[in-house]
């Protein structure tokens, strides 16, 4: 039995891939979404996708910066 009809946070509202979420917090670190994108990320992302994603792009984000500051400083 399939449970992709109900409704409520079930497997619908995780239905996003995680390289969707990668984009969604990639964007969203520019501040640059519409606010449809917004909205229709809020419905199909998975929550735990966007954290991980956003740990993710805050890591890589610190890492560069880290790597900036040495070649200008070294």
């Amino acid at each position: 039995m399939s449970d992709n009809g109900g409704s409520g946070g079930g497997p619908a509202a995780g239905k996003g891939s995680f390289s969707q979420s990668m984009k969604a917090v990639f964007w969203a670190f520019f501040g640059v979404r519409k606010r449809r994108d917004l909205e229709s990320d809020a419905t199909q992302l998975n929550p735990l996708h966007v954290l991980a994603a956003a740990l993710i792009g805050a890591a890589i984000f610190i890492g560069i910066l880290i790597l900036v500051v040495r070649a200008v400083v070294g």
